[in-house]
Parts: structure tokens; C-alpha cells; sequence
């Protein structure tokens, strides 16, 4: 069964590099990390599909190739060590970026998917990764300034407190807007920031605040 999941994971690579995923170092990590143990058993005949899917809580796994395409422009940008996640959820995404960058810090409101994306890195011996319960509209000022910051939730507006904590020449992924989202390049130049538009997509609302 395992040698399965190793093929379709290998597989899911492969079909992410035609829709047109370039970077051979984000490509390994998605080959290399068993997405099937993100989901729930109910999904798991699903995991390999490039497509999202809940994980409760009213949050969901994000479909394959956005995982790969934020982390991928991220490293386009340049990023390679410090880098802060807005929204652990399941721990995938937060997995595909321990497997590329040199330290990665996530923060997640929800403490029960915390505490299980924790343990699913801890059994795939990911130790890079730092971990905190709390508000992803606030980021994490204490280990601020980071080189990149990725967003995987939707906030209405592009939160304040994230833009500071970036380091001069960092890179900010994230999808902006309500109703109609777009993924947004931020890219910070001293005290002047630039936005770039990469394309209309759909995620679960940043929601300001923490739940024990």
C-alpha cells in the first residue's frame, strides 16, 4: 500500500509539472510528502487528486498545484531560509515548505489542527518547522522579520501587522479579497511595498482570532 502512495505522489508531481509547476526542488517535496496522511481516512482514495478538500473545521486542504505554485514564487522571488505560514490547517503546505526552505514558523487559530499538523510533521521527521496557536492576522512579531511569508486563507485586505514583519526584500504570497480573490505578490523595498496580481482563486476567510 505504501509503495502506492510513493507512485501517486510521484504521480501528482508529474501531472503538476504539465499544468506547469517548473521548480525542481518544490516538485521533489511534493513528490516526496504522503499527502494521503494530511486527510481523513474517508478521503484518502482522494489524495492524490489535484483538488481541495475538507479537513474539518470548516477548513480545508488546498488543491495541489496552489500549494506547489505559492511555494514555487516564493522561491522565484528568491526566499530560501526564514519563512512565516498564515494558517497551518491539515500541516501539507506547512510540509511542502519544511522540505524547501531552512526554517519555517506557522501559525494556526484552531488549536485541535494545530496540534494534529504537529504530530503529522513530527512522524514524517520534519523538525524545522516552529508552531503557534493564535491570530494569522497578527502573525508572529516575535521571531519577525521573515524572508517570506505565505497566506492560506483568504484575508479581505492585506493584514497590516504581516507587511511589518517582513524583512527588506521579503516576498508576501496571499489571496485578497471576499467574493472575488486574487493571489497577490507583496514585495516589500524599505518601507515601500509592491503589489502584484498572479491570479483569480478561492480559499476559506482568514478569520481574526484564535479557538482553543
Amino acid at each position: 500500500m505504501l509503495a502506492n502512495y510513493t507512485r501517486s505522489a510521484r504521480a501528482l508531481a508529474e501531472l503538476l509539472q504539465r499544468e506547469g509547476v517548473e521548480d525542481s526542488v518544490v516538485l521533489s517535496a511534493i513528490a516526496d510528502i504522503p499527502r494521503h496522511l494530511f486527510i481523513d481516512d474517508v478521503l484518502k482514495h482522494k489524495a492524490y487528486q489535484n483538488t481541495a478538500l475538507p479537513i474539518g473545521q470548516g477548513q480545508t486542504i488546498s488543491q495541489p498545484y496552489i500549494v506547489a505554485r505559492m511555494t514555487e514564487l516564493l522561491r522565484l522571488a528568491g526566499v530560501r531560509e526564514k519563512v512565516l505560514e498564515i494558517g497551518t490547517g491539515s500541516g501539507y503546505q506547512t510540509a511542502i515548505l519544511a522540505k524547501t526552505f531552512t526554517k519555517v514558523f506557522s501559525v494556526e487559530r484552531i488549536k485541535a489542527l494545530q496540534w494534529q499538523a504537529k504530530r503529522r510533521l513530527h512522524n514524517l521527521d520534519l523538525y524545522n518547522v516552529s508552531m503557534k496557536h493564535g491570530d494569522g492576522w497578527q502573525g508572529w512579531q516575535s521571531q519577525a522579520p521573515f524572508d517570506g511569508i505565505i497566506v492560506t486563507a483568504a484575508a479581505s485586505q492585506v493584514p497590516q501587522a504581516l507587511l511589518e514583519q517582513l524583512s527588506d526584500g521579503g516576498v508576501m504570497i496571499a489571496p485578497i479579497g471576499n467574493e472575488e480573490q486574487q493571489l497577490v505578490m507583496v514585495v516589500r523595498e524599505g518601507e515601500k511595498f509592491t503589489q502584484h496580481v498572479i491570479a483569480p482563486v478561492r480559499f476559506v476567510p482568514l478569520v481574526p482570532g484564535d479557538i482553543e
